[in-house]
């Protein structure tokens, strides 16, 4: 076969694969029992796929002329549903069995994981070792999937998933709060930057709830300098308020140890305890600490 003729293959294969698992068309409501007329009013209005409208909050939707709460009811799920759901759960391996073990097999899908601490705590480096350990199989301790990667800081280095590559196999967010940083700031605009930060965690967290994605998002810190701080040193903690910690179902806290190796901290969780493990940064990646 002709090398051609393999492009025009893999290109057929790509497109199959867009339709199989793509946006699916807003029209395919209409297979759903939802009018036409109906359908054209949520087109109308800027909604032209299925995912969009499930995604669009209750009360966004009832604001669309015509559209009432008999065609958007809401839904209950059951306990018996809820248990089942946190069946399919599975975790994804950090790279470091001691890490692991602090957080019962690894990071949760189908919630929001945030990973905060100082530059260099290893934040980015913890990230970019999950891109690749969430495509390993799962009797590996991976989850079987592709990682998209959003970078807010210029910190995604191609290059690094490379090294870590060879360890395990190949490519999530980072920062969810630098780009609100720069562009709300002062006291006068902290109101609209947290109405904005809350609306885009609730998005991260349908998509975890919807396809059962392990969300990992970091966070910046501040140094909370007080009396104390002239003898203990200065306390750091997470930006984004009590909306950031709300929308976390677990949160890490990073600091530094001696030379490479890091500290890791379980800080809240509704299933983990609170414990710390070590780990150390290396050129494949996190890895444990080499006594």
């Amino acid at each position: 076969m002709s090398s051609a003729a393999q492009q025009q293959q893999k290109a057929a294969a790509a497109e199959q694969e867009e339709v199989e698992h793509g946006p699916f068309p807003i029209e395919q409501l209409q297979a759903s029992g939802i009018a036409a007329l109906d359908v054209k009013k949520l087109k109308d209005s800027g909604l032209h796929t299925v995912e969009a409208v499930a995604y669009t909050p209750r009360k966004d939707l009832l604001q669309i002329k015509g559209i009432t709460s008999k065609i958007v009811p809401l839904g209950f799920t059951s306990a018996s549903q809820l248990h089942a759901q946190r069946l399919e759960i599975i975790q994804v391996t950090t790279g470091s069995r001691e890490l692991d073990k602090i957080l019962e097999g690894g990071i949760e899908t189908g919630s929001i994981t945030e990973i905060y601490g100082e530059f260099r705590s290893g934040k980015t480096q913890l990230c970019h070792t999950l891109c690749v350990t969430c495509q390993l199989p799962l009797d590996q301790g991976g989850g079987e999937g592709k990682a998209l990667y959003i970078d807010a800081e210029g910190t995604f280095r191609p290059q690094r998933l490379l090294q870590i590559a060879d360890r395990f196999a190949l490519m999530v967010v980072d920062s969810a709060t630098a780009l609100y940083r720069t562009d709300f700031s002062g006291r006068g605009e902290l109101s609209a930057r947290q109405m904005h930060m809350a609306k885009f965690l609730r998005s991260l967290q349908k998509l975890a709830d919807e396809f059962g994605v392990a969300v990992v998002i970091t966070n910046q810190v501040v140094a909370q300098v007080d009396g104390s701080a002239m003898f203990a040193g200065p306390q750091f903690k997470p930006i984004g308020g009590n909306i950031m910690a709300h929308a976390s179902t677990t949160r890490l806290a990073l600091r530094k140890g001696r030379g490479e190796e890091r500290i890791c901290k379980v800080i809240s969780s509704p299933c983990l305890a609170e414990a710390e493990a070590r780990f150390q940064l290396a050129s494949e990646g996190i890895a444990d600490v080499k006594d």
